[in-house]
């Protein structure tokens, strides 16, 4: 392999570990950190490092990716191991953030020489484990041919939205494309708890739509992990969810746009965190519809 690099992965949650596992499929040296060292330990299994710092993790990698909680947490992780780096180091920084929080990550790749690429990915669970995530991203032409095998390790495919990683050009994709998703997701809720009350039989609804416009795969495969009772592992869970749609409510109000649904869809992963939801799929929003347990 004449592309094989050594990559320091930040962050090894749901998403994160499955990159990092495609990445040393791929062939590429990976070193790895997490906040709690023991989820990162079973990565060992599979020819990863596991560091006990974010400095250790990125000591002499060619390229680093960050696959953390929020911006935040990117930028308090990052400080402290950007020390470590290499001046010209490659970074994918593929949490999704706020657009703030990703201009204040480029001027610290910045200020220490470091290239930077906004690559946030679309997709959950399942396509990270298979290596088919679609990753946006924005950044310098220079540099790509660095950060390219990393994109191909974890996706499978790459949307380049721009060459100024600071415009945040891929993350503002990202949370227009999770506003549907989210959007999506709480309508089905929504379906469930109403046919539940109605004495409607699901069945009959995905009877109705089917083969016409209407008709989603995602619905019909979201609606069996709440009826099959499949809502753990999560491919997304409410918590994160939730997060995102906070960070969209946030972007619409920072450019002028009200979005009810999204803020609607927040409350609602935060009513199913607080029933005790928060780490199960993002569809277990669809326990906000009762103030106790389902009727059935």
């Amino acid at each position: 392999m004449t592309d094989r690099l050594t990559v320091g992965v930040l962050g090894t949650g749901i998403m994160g570990a499955a990159m990092a596992r495609n990445l040393a499929r791929a062939g590429h040296t990976v070193r790895a950190w997490n906040r709690s060292r023991a989820k990162a330990e079973a990565l060992s299994a599979d020819g990863v490092t596991v560091a006990d710092t974010p400095a250790d993790a990125v000591r002499e990698a060619d390229a680093v990716l960050t696959m953390l909680y929020d911006g935040g947490s990117v930028l308090e992780v990052v400080r402290r191991a950007v020390p470590a780096l290499r001046t010209g180091t490659v970074w994918a920084q593929s949490t999704t953030a706020s657009l703030e929080d990703v201009v204040a990550l480029a001027a610290l790749a910045r200020e220490y020489g470091v290239t930077f690429y906004d690559a946030p990915v679309l997709g959950t669970r399942r396509p990270a484990e298979t290596g088919q995530l679609t990753v946006l991203a924005a950044g310098p032409i220079r540099g790509r041919d660095t950060v390219m095998p990393v994109f191909d390790a974890v996706g499978a495919r790459t949307v380049w939205t721009g060459e100024d990683a600071a415009a945040a050009t891929a993350t503002r994709l990202k949370l227009v494309a999770n506003s549907w998703v989210i959007a999506a997701t709480s309508a089905l809720g929504e379906i469930l708890a109403l046919s539940e009350a109605l004495g409607v039989d699901p069945e009959r609804f995905f009877a109705l739509i089917e083969g016409g416009p209407l008709d989603m795969g995602y619905l019909r495969a979201k609606a069996a992990l709440v009826r099959e009772g499949r809502l753990s592992p999560a491919q997304f869970a409410v918590t994160t969810a939730g997060k995102d749609a906070r960070l969209i409510v946030e972007a619409g109000q920072g450019h002028g746009v009200r979005l009810d649904l999204a803020a609607a869809s927040a409350e609602r992963f935060a009513r199913a965190a607080a029933q005790g939801h928060g780490d199960e799929d993002m569809v277990a929003a669809y326990f906000a519809s009762f103030d106790g347990k389902p009727t059935t």
